[in-house]
């Protein structure tokens, strides 16, 4: 009789931690995630990277279940100074006059909240030169430089900025209106900077990196890319 009203007593708090258990424990694990600093995964030609860089950084966590199916929970306070740029990168090797076609495609879910931009990250492969493409943006965040004007290319109409952080020249393209999917076609856009504006010569384009510039994120946001893709020949 001790034993039935023992077994009897601890059936529902089993039943009970275990629901617990269930409820806290997410749907499915990602492939692969990490909280380092500098965590990196490649998967599919493709290298992911948390890249926390800026100071005063709070906690980040990258996951991937591929290289185009990743995302980012991200807790920095909410000061100035970007404090990181998780990523996705595909590395092109080729000089721009080389490069029949340079085209990607990007699917997000963001946050409405914190101060942040979406962006593509393109650099030539001596790192003399960064490319910024800004898909969308929320908050007090703004490109390095001066204005140059808008511009069409690639699909899209960019509010175009010019500049340096003194170890490179930045040329940073923002959308002039956010977009949280589409796809943008690179190849004119350097032509146009290489070609029409002289900024730079045929340079050989390397990384092309997209992802999530992020200044603030108090409390803990996601970041989300439900597909992403850049495709070269």
């Amino acid at each position: 009789m001790r034993r039935t009203a023992r077994t009897l007593l601890l059936a529902p708090l089993i039943a009970l931690l275990a629901l617990i258990g269930f409820a806290a424990a997410p749907a499915q694990a990602a492939t692969w995630s990490s909280s380092d600093q500098w965590g990196t995964w490649s998967n599919g030609g493709y290298t992911l990277y948390n890249n926390i860089w800026g100071s005063g950084a709070g906690a980040q966590t990258i996951w991937a279940n591929s290289s185009s199916d990743w995302g980012v929970w991200a807790n920095h306070p909410n000061t100035g100074g970007i404090k990181s740029y998780p990523n996705a990168k595909k590395v092109v090797g080729k000089k721009i006059s080389a490069i029949s076609t340079l085209t990607s495609t990007y699917n997000v879910t963001v946050p409405s909240s914190g101060a942040y931009n979406t962006s593509y990250d393109i650099w030539d492969t001596n790192y003399d030169y960064e490319i910024m493409l800004w898909v969308n943006k929320t908050g007090p965040v703004g490109p390095l430089g001066t204005a140059q004007g808008d511009v069409s290319l690639g699909g899209h109409t960019w509010s175009v900025y010019k500049g340096s952080n003194g170890a490179n020249e930045v040329f940073s393209f923002i959308r002039t209106s956010n977009s949280a999917s589409g796809s943008v076609d690179i190849k004119p856009i350097v032509n146009w900077i290489k070609n029409t504006k002289g900024w730079f010569g045929d340079v050989t384009i390397g990384d092309v990196q997209f992802g999530y510039e992020i200044t603030s994120s108090a409390g803990g946001l996601d970041f989300r890319t439900n597909s992403f893709g850049v495709s070269a020949s």
